[in-house]
């Protein structure tokens, strides 16, 4: 029996291979840095699941904002607040309508020592350590929502002098992992995964110490057009990405 292949169904799945190939494209997305391993598996899922491609830049939100007012290629933006979209979408860098809460994050104190941090956070009032890292208060959410819990603490005086300020989340993490901080203001997602602490002791801060960590999605215009682009923010909303993104310690 001839199991050849006819030439003509080879043309056929050859421009069906082609056109699939051309219905794919990339998205370009800043994202917030404190959103990278949730992205990273979101990202896995999308590509299978859409055949697009997604290219993620991380950074502080304020980082990013500077970079997109100067036109950087970014299609999409992962804000790790709700205001940085709000102006970009003031100042027409955004699609109009396309703005959403993709998810809401939660503050940690951690440190990579076991049994350093209490599951209180009274390590905090007892001022035994030399180092406590929060992200530049300025630049990124998580380091304002770092200065308010101190605040409400009543130990903003107390920590003067032991603050050691990361340009982004991801900088105080590297700050605490590596020793140089006894411990810090961190984002839940970057140390526990499946509600399930990686590493190190950490104490949940209390969502009444401080204000609602908002992390806000936009289309910029430079992704208006990109069918990519949308195809991902309608994935974000979807039950796939939600499961992801619980995961990690966000709320929705």
């Amino acid at each position: 029996m001839d199991c050849r292949i006819p030439r003509a169904w080879l043309a056929l799945l050859a421009a069906l291979a082609c056109s699939a190939s051309a219905l794919a494209e990339d998205v370009q997305v800043a994202v917030a840095t404190n959103f990278t391993a949730p992205l990273q598996a979101i990202a896995r899922a999308f590509e299978q699941d859409s055949g697009h491609r997604l290219l993620a830049s991380f950074g502080a939100s304020a980082q990013l904002y500077a970079q997109i007012h100067h036109g950087a290629p970014y299609e999409v933006l992962l804000s790790a607040d709700a205001s940085t979209p709000a102006r970009l979408e003031s100042a027409g860098a955004g699609v109009p309508g396309s703005r959403f809460t993709y998810a809401i994050g939660s503050l940690v104190l951690w440190s990579a020592q076991e049994g350093y941090v209490d599951a209180n956070g009274e390590v905090l009032k007892q001022n035994q350590f030399r180092h406590l890292a929060i992200a530049n208060p300025k630049a990124a959410p998580y380091g304002l929502a770092a200065t308010q819990v101190l605040a409400n603490l009543g130990l903003s005086e107390a920590m003067k002098g032991k603050l050691v300020e990361g340009q982004s989340i991801g900088k105080t993490l590297h700050f605490v992992s590596s020793g140089n901080a006894e411990l810090g203001f961190v984002a839940l997602s970057q140390v526990f995964k499946d509600g399930q602490l990686g590493s190190g002791s950490a104490w949940i801060v209390p969502e009444t110490l401080y204000a609602p960590i908002r992390q806000d999605a936009l289309l910029l215009k430079q992704g208006e057009h990109n069918p990519a682009a949308r195809a991902l923010l309608e994935y974000l909303q979807g039950p796939q990405a939600a499961a992801i993104i619980k995961s990690y310690g966000y709320k929705l």
